[in-house]
């Protein structure tokens, strides 16, 4: 059995890239393919291209799937160390403001673009796609 070369880990000059690990590359904001190129434009915003290799990202769709994993597994928490406070300390409102609110953000924000990266990069390297029915004809 021979090793067909992967044509997706080819760029438009023929250089042929590693396959490399989509938890490193997507957490980072890298490309999935080159590993060097900025996967965003913003905070949030995926560019067009890769601007190293060329890499379109049209393919890339992670919709809310960010979103979902962190209400899931990051604002759990937060939301759990507030309702603990308020029901252990029944401290004043200006406390919640000043100690809950910003550990809500942080946990809710901040890892909303590893997350999204981490999809779009496991969406090329499982090579998927939108499902499509096969017909016989």
């Amino acid at each position: 059995m021979t090793d067909v070369p992967d044509p997706r880990l080819t760029d438009a000059n023929g250089h042929a890239w590693p396959r490399l690990s989509p938890l490193v590359t997507g957490a980072r904001g890298r490309c999935p393919r080159c590993g060097k190129g900025a996967l965003f434009r913003g905070f949030l915003t995926i560019r067009d291209e890769c601007p190293v290799c060329g890499l379109d990202y049209s393919y890339a769709d992670p919709a809310d799937g960010p979103a979902v994993f962190v209400q899931l597994f990051a604002c759990i928490p937060g939301v759990v160390f507030t309702l603990m406070l308020q029901i252990l300390a029944s401290p004043a409102w200006w406390v919640h403001v000043v100690v809950s609110l910003p550990v809500l953000l942080v946990s809710t924000v901040l890892p909303l673009r590893p997350i999204k990266g981490w999809l779009v990069a496991s969406q090329f390297y499982f090579k998927a796609r939108e499902g499509r029915l096969v017909r016989d004809e």
